[in-house]
């Protein structure tokens, strides 16, 4: 069973570890700690059996949300976790005021893409080398209602 809930500064450390995890470029506990401090700043995080397997943010602006990172450790990757954790903070959202919903995606990272397309997603645009280590474009992706 997994619980979805609001991540904490008790969490921060945790997600910092599955960032090390998921990406090259990691966001750090100090990172995490500032963002949730922020009243516009939601972060969703998936528990299973007491670990953080998953987490996701946004950052709400004049009705407009910036998914900021999707993280899901691999090891449990596939089992529809990510899929919740965006749904949950989309709900979360909502209750903000945010109506349309933008995240950048890596050009090549198909999976990630395909699950934002099956949420209501769709490309807008490209940012050139947007990604460092390695270098790659990224997908500028709009959900709007």
């Amino acid at each position: 069973m997994i619980e979805y809930r609001t991540m904490t500064m008790d969490d921060v450390e945790a997600a910092a570890e599955l960032e090390r995890a998921c990406f090259s470029t990691p966001w750090s506990a100090r990172a995490f700690a500032e963002s949730i401090r922020d009243k516009n700043i939601v972060y969703v995080i998936a528990v299973r059996n007491g670990e953080l397997v998953g987490n996701c943010g946004l950052r709400s602006v004049a009705g407009e949300g910036e998914i900021t990172n999707v993280a899901v450790r691999p090891d449990v990757r596939k089992q529809g976790i990510a899929t919740k954790l965006l749904q949950e903070l989309m709900r979360r959202g909502e209750a903000l005021g945010v109506k349309a919903y933008t995240l950048e995606v890596r050009c090549h990272n198909i999976e990630a893409i395909t699950l934002y397309e099956r949420l209501g997603f769709q490309s807008e645009g490209i940012r050139p080398g947007f990604y460092t280590d390695p270098v790659e474009d990224a997908v500028i992706m709009w959900r709007r209602e």
